[in-house]
Formats: C-alpha cells, sequence, structure tokens
C-alpha cells in the first residue's frame, strides 16, 4: 500500500476520487429522493455534444460541454415544471438529442473522434494536475453552498408546504440542476460517464436503505463514496482491474449487501 501511495498518479487519482465520490454522492441523494436517477446519466451524455462542439470550434472542449450540459439541464427543469411529462421522458427527449447533436457534429470534422471519447470516457488513473484543481474547485464551491442543504432538503420532502411558505423553490431547483451539470461534466473528463453515474446513484442509493432520516442519509451517502473510491483504488492496482469498474462493482456489493441487511 505505501509502494502505490508513493506514485504521482496514484495519488492524484486518490485525491481526485475523494472529491468526486464526496461530491457526486452529496448530490445523489437529492437525485435519487427526487426520483431524478436517469439525470446523472443524461447529463452525462449530453456533455458529448458540448465537447463534440468545442474540438470542432477549436477549444477547450470543456468551456463549451459546461454550459452546454448547464443548459440542458435547465431546459429539462423547465419542461418538467411546465407539462405534464414524467421526469425519465423529459430526460430521455435530451438525451436523445444531444447524442444526435454530438454524433452530427464528430462527423462535421475527421481526425477528432478519438479526442472526443477521451473526454467522455476518462480514467481516473490518468488525472492530470489542471484536472485535479478543477475538481479541487467544484469542492470549494460545494462546501461554500452547504447552507443550502436544508432548504434543498425541505422542497424535497414537502414541496407544496415550501411553495406556501414563499420560498424560491423553483429556483433552488434551477440551481440545484445547474450543479448536478456542473458537477457531471467536470467528473466525466476525470473519471468517465460510468463511474460518475454510479456515484450520482448508487452512495444515495445504498444509504437510503440504511439511515432512517435524509441527514444521516446524506452522511452515509458521502461516506460511501469516498470510501469505496479509495478501496477501489487500492484493489485495482494490485488486481490489476479497470480502476473505474472496479470502484462500481465495490458499490453494486454494498448496496446488495443493504438490501439483504433490509430484509432481515
Amino acid at each position: 500500500m505505501l509502494e502505490a501511495l508513493q506514485l504521482p498518479f496514484i495519488q492524484r487519482a486518490l485525491i481526485a476520487g475523494v472529491l468526486v465520490g464526496a461530491i457526486a454522492s452529496y448530490l445523489g441523494v437529492f437525485i435519487v429522493q427526487r426520483r431524478l436517477s436517469f439525470l446523472g446519466d443524461g447529463l452525462a451524455h449530453a456533455a458529448f455534444a458540448g465537447v463534440a462542439l468545442g474540438l470542432l470550434l477549436g477549444t477547450q472542449p470543456v468551456y463549451v460541454a459546461v454550459p452546454f450540459a448547464v443548459a440542458v439541464a435547465l431546459a429539462i427543469t423547465w419542461v418538467r415544471e411546465r407539462t405534464s411529462l414524467g421526469e425519465d421522458t423529459t430526460i430521455g427527449v435530451f438525451f436523445a438529442f444531444s447524442v444526435a447533436l454530438g454524433v452530427l457534429l464528430m462527423s462535421m470534422r475527421q481526425g477528432y473522434t478519438a479526442d472526443a471519447l477521451s473526454y467522455i470516457f476518462g480514467s481516473i488513473l490518468t488525472v492530470t494536475w489542471p484536472d485535479l484543481w478543477a475538481v479541487v474547485l467544484l469542492g470549494v464551491l460545494m462546501f461554500l453552498l452547504l447552507p443550502l442543504w436544508g432548504r434543498w432538503a425541505y422542497a424535497t420532502f414537502e414541496r407544496e408546504l415550501a411553495l406556501a411558505d414563499r420560498l424560491p423553490v423553483l429556483r433552488q431547483d434551477y440551481l440545484l440542476a445547474a450543479l448536478i451539470a456542473v458537477v457531471t461534466v467536470m467528473s466525466v473528463k476525470v473519471v468517465g460517464i460510468v463511474l460518475i453515474a454510479a456515484f450520482l446513484v448508487i452512495p444515495a442509493a445504498t444509504s437510503r436503505m440504511l439511515s432512517p432520516t435524509f441527514a444521516r442519509m446524506t452522511l452515509w451517502a458521502v461516506l460511501i463514496g469516498v470510501m469505496t473510491s479509495l478501496l477501489g483504488l487500492f484493489l485495482s492496482y494490485y488486481l490489476d482491474t479497470p480502476s473505474g469498474a472496479t470502484i462500481v462493482l465495490i458499490q453494486v456489493a454494498l448496496f446488495l449487501l443493504a438490501l439483504l441487511l433490509r430484509q432481515k
């Protein structure tokens, strides 16, 4: 273990895994409780069009992917509020649009398909210092927004009462959707679609079965996200297995364990 910790790429991967695990799992409790589990996966794929557009314009893809994903997240929230369509239907429409647009943009310029795919299917073991600093800034932002947890929780469980109390529920919904979009895109660049989608759902789903209150659910989700990152990275190093897949399988194993404990 000490030998692995001396490797710079392992150090960067551990820091990135801990931060992404904590941030995504924290937001994941709201995603799971609001039944928006498809949102993280949809936004991760929505980044595909932003990355393709950024590469087509010859600029840094993340600079385009972030505002594009935020726009999609806000559009999903707007359509969900203004229509009777379910969340899964709304997300599915924008998911299909984003992927189709990404494929179209990629076809307009040859020679950068591999670059686009590298942004979408990132690897936590190839995290660079600029990537890491971007995740650190995300962590600082989420820390500054911690006072909003109470309002988000109130609107999650008692939306009608929150509206009756004249709280800016809709504004908070847009803010939460935008944050999920930013975290998803920035994390996709670091860990890839599969891992960020897992972080946004599995730790929160596991903690929901183990926690009697929403506060404990939030705490346990963050702890599970961090612990599975650390354990998965070390196991993947010693077993020579893909790090992202190892982390996801550990998270699923904990989910199944929680499910068994709940049945007793």
